[in-house]
């Protein structure tokens, strides 16, 4: 028998009193960080699956009442919505939020067949949001100046999270009522097999997690307004 084998008997196991070789430090910390990956990239599993069953089986409340109303631009759909609620009396005013500035009141107001009167009494245009964030700081500054408490938020369903994240985050006394707009696409039950929709959902996860990490990392200091960051990169670019 070679002395590499003598140090084990035929059992296979190492002699009493004899101690088994200890790891490194370096192999302990990649064992460490390995489990660690495996744990983040489940939860992440975990929380994507959560994500999709919401957001496509968000439904618009069946008789929607609110002080006012909030439309996030991103599509026609979306304003023609907010527009119809208004009309219904689901609310006694309505923003438009995140306009951009070469987009006319009357040319809204054409795109959605409404009259001079409705739009001059009740709909409010807001064209400072850059972003999702800066929506949520326009919304809860015009929420601020009418003293509205309860606000229903209309804008796409794979979009509705992010936004009642950001909104309520800077304004937690006021009540968002979801109205999401209904995206076809996201009806269907075997959404996980059409790569557009499942790329769709992914990066809307992804940009909701990234949301969550900013606030927990101390980093939410955008306002997502267009004066305000236009001065603030002014400012950083002063020597």
């Amino acid at each position: 028998m070679s002395p590499r084998n003598s140090e084990f008997d035929t059992s296979g196991t190492m002699p009493a009193g004899r101690k088994p070789p200890r790891r490194g430090p370096l192999r302990r910390l990649a064992r460490a960080l390995g489990f660690a990956a495996v744990i983040a990239c489940a939860c992440f599993f975990a929380g994507f699956l959560w994500f999709a069953d919401w957001v496509t089986t968000l439904t618009p409340p069946a008789d929607p009442k609110a002080d006012a109303i909030v439309v996030l631009t991103g599509g026609s759909q979306r304003i023609d919505q907010a527009v119809e609620l208004l009309r219904g009396g689901a609310g006694s005013r309505l923003l438009i939020s995140g306009v951009h500035p070469a987009t006319s009141r009357n040319q809204i107001r054409k795109l959605t067949g409404s009259s001079d009167e409705l739009f001059r009494c009740c709909v409010d245009i807001g064209y400072d949001a850059l972003d999702t964030i800066g929506n949520a700081n326009e919304t809860v500054r015009w929420i601020h100046e009418r003293g509205y408490r309860r606000v229903l938020v209309v804008t796409n369903n794979y979009h509705m999270p992010r936004s009642l994240f950001e909104l309520r985050r800077v304004a937690p006394e006021t009540e968002f009522v979801p109205y999401p707009v209904v995206r076809s696409d996201l009806k269907a039950k075997n959404w996980f097999a059409d790569p557009d929709v499942l790329r769709a959902l992914l990066f809307e996860y992804g940009k909701i997690v990234a949301a969550s990490a900013r606030d927990v990392l101390g980093f939410g200091n955008r306002t997502g307004l267009r004066g305000i960051e236009a001065g603030m990169a002014g400012s950083s670019a002063k020597p």
